[in-house]
């Protein structure tokens, strides 16, 4: 996180994912018409590693309707209509807001399951359906 979000934070984030997660090719990567997300050097990552990078129509929401709510959530649920006294409170705050989230954050969406649990109760299940 950055005081302001240029195109080298938004690549090194998309770096750092796709190095973690190593997805197959044809991953979805979801932005809106930001500049960050137009730009040569994001759209050739996002190239270099066969994924597709899906934006968001001007005035369509609903294109990136999961990635809309998680921030809805994130600034009702963590911030509660205040906001970060400095950028290292908010690191600070994201990061264990992220942890809770992921683990332990139970998503209608998702069957009431955590995020991480759903993950892995599908890649058992697709596990299983290929054998």
């Amino acid at each position: 996180m950055r005081l302001s979000m240029p195109e080298d934070l938004v690549s090194e984030a998309l770096r750092r994912a796709l190095a973690v997660r190593q997805p197959a090719a044809g991953l979805l990567v979801h932005s809106d018409q930001g500049s960050q997300y137009a730009a040569t050097n994001f759209k050739s990552l996002v190239t270099h590693h066969k994924a597709v990078q899906r934006i968001s129509r001007c005035g369509n929401c609903y294109a990136t309707a999961h990635a809309e709510s998680f921030w809805s959530r994130l600034k009702t649920e963590l911030l509660d209509g205040g906001s970060f006294r400095n950028l290292s409170e908010a690191r600070l705050e994201i990061s264990h807001y992220l942890a809770y989230y992921n683990a332990q954050r139970l998503n209608s969406a998702l069957g009431y399951l955590a995020p991480n649990h759903f993950e892995t109760h599908f890649q058992t299940a697709s596990q299983l359906c290929a054998t």
